[in-house]
């Protein structure tokens, strides 16, 4: 049950791996086909299915079938096959949902047999495919974790170098010599496993044949044919993303964990590390079965933003303060269902940085309100500079950020920069905490100088790589 964040590193040979391939396809050919194999029956998950199909168990709000068609859509992919077999029909009904026309199933006589036999029910769709990726249904993967294998180029395969014990005594083991994999199978004593992804071509479904001949109904037997005759180019899987086989519910409980932890950004401060995402990854999971849009998500925060403004312009010091937090933890929880989802886009994020700054423009305004209606002791010309210089910090703040990453610029370490409290977290932290004391002009102050400080730093981190950088 890998990880790429949490890896054992166990010796169970001396094996180097191999290095990471480049992102550009060595030979100039992307497949514009993938193939899921979503036929079997898990007698295993039988406790979970209740004797339906593994492919239909839900996991983050999507079926294990549904995430990964979407995984193979997000990863470039124009075109799916679904290759069903047991219960066909009703997975056979999810899949004719999917993608708009460039989802379709087909259905696998032969799949009892193994997947193997279920991997030849896709020959005649794939026939004038140069390449095509093959992922079966139970492999649940991270963001990005197919990219490197999509443009490998040739026929290749998605190894786990350093798996934990536990999925090393599961998985299928790959024998690599040299830089290719010449082997796969459960009695190799060999370190590295399969991801149960494939970069193929159509050869396969003649070495397919062979191993079916000699009684090997197996896909493990299939590829392991076609690396005999031309070697799969092993493609490490990138260590900042995962992968995990389902095969068991201590799997499927796993990987819910894993799919939590996984929603935690690099560039989290402590604010969001500690605070808020412990609590919006929760929820985020709880809605996603009921697959709420994240754009409405958007609007329900920046409404609690709006309202929580209005208390504390009116004095509501301690209630405007709690709403402002949980207003902040909610804003966690529409990227977060949007990932689990699979439903991630420009729009989102576009409308997602508007109505932040909408909200924290409004709760700026509020405090200055509370601050001129006698909330402090500051003179009103005063208090209204310090909410004017709060108001452009936070949206300076959000804005320089953005722009950074819009130009390509050099990722800054926004993780470290979260600790002076200056990104969108620990300003409205600051501003409950503040608010909650009774001290709007305070919070204005924090808000002004954490902005400007995060702001300053940033530009010069910035600056400095770009320099260093010509």
């Amino acid at each position: 049950m890998p990880e790429a964040s949490d890896r054992e590193a166990a010796s169970k040979g001396d094996l180097t791996p191999p290095t990471p391939l480049p992102l550009q396809p060595l030979s100039g050919v992307v497949p514009r086909l993938g193939v899921v194999l979503a036929a079997g029956r898990s007698e295993r998950l039988r406790a979970v299915t209740g004797g339906g199909s593994k492919a239909l168990v839900r996991l983050g709000g999507l079926t294990l079938v549904e995430r990964a068609v979407r995984t193979l859509l997000d990863a470039g992919i124009e075109k799916v096959l679904v290759v069903v077999g047991y219960h066909a029909g009703p997975v056979g009904t999810v899949v004719s949902r999917l993608g708009h026309g460039r989802v379709h199933a087909v259905l696998a006589d032969g799949w009892e047999l193994g997947n193997g036999s279920s991997l030849a029910a896709a020959e005649d769709s794939v026939r004038g495919h140069d390449l095509f990726l093959l992922v079966t249904a139970d492999h649940l993967f991270g963001e990005g974790a197919l990219d490197r294998l999509v443009r490998a180029g040739e026929p290749a395969v998605l190894v786990d170098p350093d798996p934990s014990s536990e999925a090393w005594a599961e998985g299928c083991r790959v024998r690599i010599r040299g830089r290719m994999a010449v082997a796969f199978g459960r009695q190799i004593d060999e370190p590295t496993i399969d991801c149960g992804a494939f970069l193929l071509s159509p050869e396969v479904f003649e070495a397919q044949r062979e191993a079916a001949a000699e009684g090997d109904h197996t896909l493990a037997g299939a590829v392991s044919r076609l690396a005999a005759c031309r070697g799969l180019r092993p493609v490490p899987i990138d260590d900042r993303t995962w992968w995990q086989d389902i095969d068991t519910p201590e799997d499927l409980r796993v990987a819910r964990s894993r799919q939590r932890r996984s929603l935690i950004r690099d560039g989290d401060g402590p604010v969001s590390r500690y605070l808020n995402r412990p609590v919006s990854t929760r929820l985020s999971l709880a809605l996603a079965p009921l697959r709420i849009s994240p754009d409405l998500v958007s609007l329900v925060s920046v409404v609690l933003a709006l309202v929580g403004a209005w208390m504390l312009a009116t004095g509501r010091g301690i209630l405007g303060g709690i709403v402002v937090q949980v207003a902040s933890v909610l804003d966690g929880v529409d990227g977060e269902t949007a990932r689990l989802l699979m439903r991630a886009g420009p729009w989102g994020a576009m409308l997602d940085g508007v109505l932040d700054r909408v909200g924290d423009a409004a709760v700026m305004g509020g405090l200055g309100v509370w601050a001129l209606g006698g909330g402090s002791n500051i003179s009103p010309g005063v208090v209204v500079w310090l909410t004017v210089a709060a108001t452009a910090g936070s949206l300076l703040s959000m804005a320089s950020k953005d722009r950074a990453t819009a130009l390509g610029l050099p990722a800054r370490p926004e993780r470290r920069l979260g600790y002076l409290l200056g990104g969108r977290d620990g300003r409205l932290l600051l501003v409950a905490v503040a608010s909650i004391y009774g001290r709007p002009a305070a919070a204005l102050i924090a808000v002004t100088v954490t902005s400007a400080i995060s702001l300053a730093l940033r530009l010069w981190l910035i600056r400095r790589s770009v320099s260093t950088t010509r």
